[in-house]
């Protein structure tokens, strides 16, 4: 009987497994965007939860988008009404989870908290028009408008490209902080850069997955109905993996120590992370020094008259990558940097 329905009005019998299908994802991806905000919230004093924040948008906008797909495809099966205000919800509940996707991505790309605690203006800017125009370009491409396939497929190329180079920035600063703790044997930072390190090094890993997905997708564009509910299947547990695979990756949980300790906003350049040097030196050698790369501090004694050896304190104003000393420098000796040192220098940790 609900196939002569079915047939009336319309419906291929091929998609009658969708709602059941549906639902199932519906079911599944409810109890995970649960999950998340739960441990979210149990884990809030642990870290910075504004990126946990964040992502948990995700799992609530598949929510509503496998929840309207469910309601629109039972009611044409079940009541023969198969409504265009649900399958218009579908359509735009769709393109915002893949917006919302990508612009998270690009979030995490950039560092943000993990690197900084949030992005400077320019990045703002940045990730606010490449979400607006991924938007406007996944509407023109779903409504089938004339050149807009080329447009996303230039959009993900550029989306891709900003995602990999910012993800190789971030690991290099942080190959370059590891290898600077390692060689002035100083380990109190230790485990909170690696511990970024391996967040991102599996992200880039997820990505080189997404991108391949993503590209399998486009390319199998087969509009047949005869497979659909298999093809839907295979897209709706890629999907699922990968978010779960990155929702794992970046939960709130107990980090590594100091793993908080991160400046407002990036540095600019080549950055490591500045110890503080101490040297003393006699009255005469303190006159005639100069150099541009050293902050010079006061002398202990302010009477100039004094004959005693004079204390500074040299101290390099901004993280950067570390020169060999001049020739003015290079008989001076200093002290190697304390953990407290790294933990209120650090740049990029």
């Amino acid at each position: 009987m609900d196939g002569l329905d079915s047939t009336a009005i319309g419906l291929d019998e091929s998609y009658r497994p969708l709602p059941s299908l549906y639902f199932t994802f519906l079911s599944i991806w409810v109890v995970s965007a649960c999950s998340w905000t739960i441990n979210t919230y149990k884990n809030r004093h642990f870290q910075s939860n504004n990126l946990q924040w964040t992502l948990a948008s995700i799992p609530l906008i598949k929510v509503l988008q496998l929840m309207l797909s469910f309601l629109f495809w039972y009611s044409c099966f079940n009541f023969q009404a198969c409504s265009l205000w649900m399958s218009f919800g579908v359509y735009v509940t769709g393109v915002l989870f893949q917006t919302v996707s990508f612009v998270s991505f690009m979030l995490i790309s950039h560092g943000y908290c993990i690197m900084c605690e949030r992005l400077s203006v320019n990045e703002r800017r940045t990730t606010a028009a490449f979400g607006c125009v991924f938007y406007l370009t996944l509407v023109g491409y779903r409504a089938s408008i004339p050149y807009f396939s080329v447009l996303l497929l230039l959009n993900y190329f550029l989306s891709f490209y900003l995602i990999f180079h910012h993800i190789s920035q971030n690991l290099l600063v942080l190959r370059e902080q590891l290898s600077f703790i390692e060689n002035e044997d100083v380990h109190a930072m230790h485990d909170a850069v690696y511990t970024k390190y391996t967040m991102l090094k599996k992200f880039q890993g997820a990505m080189q997955i997404v991108a391949l997905a993503e590209t399998v997708i486009n390319i199998n564009m087969d509009g047949s109905s005869e497979n659909f509910w298999l093809r839907l299947l295979v897209r709706e547990w890629a999907q699922f993996c990968i978010f779960l695979y990155i929702g794992w990756t970046f939960r709130s949980q107990d980090l590594a120590p100091r793993f908080s300790f991160m400046p407002a906003l990036k540095c600019k350049g080549e950055s490591l992370v500045p110890p503080i040097y101490s040297i003393e030196m006699d009255a005469a050698t303190f006159k005639d020094f100069n150099s541009h790369e050293w902050h010079i501090g006061v002398p202990t004694s302010s009477n100039e008259s004094s004959k005693e050896a004079v204390l500074v304190i040299i101290q390099q104003p901004h993280a950067q990558r570390l020169k060999p000393p001049d020739a003015a420098s290079s008989s001076l000796v200093g002290s190697a940097p304390s953990a407290k040192n790294l933990d209120s220098c650090s740049c990029l940790t």
